[in-house]
């Protein structure tokens, strides 16, 4: 697997979210209290766009009468159908041994390793042409 450099730090503030493209695959990239996760930024039902669902979390209970809630913002729901997913593994809430969302690795680097590589920072070529500029793609 490739290693891509898709923002910095300072783009990604705790709370917010942000839409990649890596190879091709949009990626959705979740800051939830300084921890990163990343899954695609498709839904397996009908292909909503899961960097737009909404943040949830769990209420649960050990007996009738007594509730708790845990995993703040951990929970991803699809704003089209409502599917929830685990944003640490992918997986359904629904059907979790059979519906899952590719889940990617995401990590912090300091920009001197990253400099070093083996990164891969999408880049295309630009040339200046009289007044204009031209981006190859």
């Amino acid at each position: 697997m490739s290693r891509h450099v898709v923002a910095p730090v300072r783009d990604l503030p705790p709370g917010s979210r942000k839409l990649v493209t890596v190879k091709g695959r949009p990626i959705a990239i979740f800051n939830i209290d300084g921890e990163l996760f990343g899954i695609l930024n498709r839904c397996p039902h009908q292909g909503g766009s899961l960097c737009e669902g909404r943040l949830i979390g769990l209420v649960e209970s050990d007996q009738p009468g007594e509730y708790r809630f845990s995993r703040p913002n951990e929970i991803l729901r699809c704003p089209w159908h409502g599917w929830e997913f685990d944003l640490r593994t992918g997986q359904s809430r629904c059907e979790p041994d059979r519906i899952q969302v590719k889940s990617y690795e995401v990590a912090v680097e300091q920009g001197q390793n990253v400099c070093e590589g083996p990164y891969v920072a999408e880049t295309f070529p630009v040339s200046v042409e009289e007044d204009y500029v031209v981006v190859e793609v």
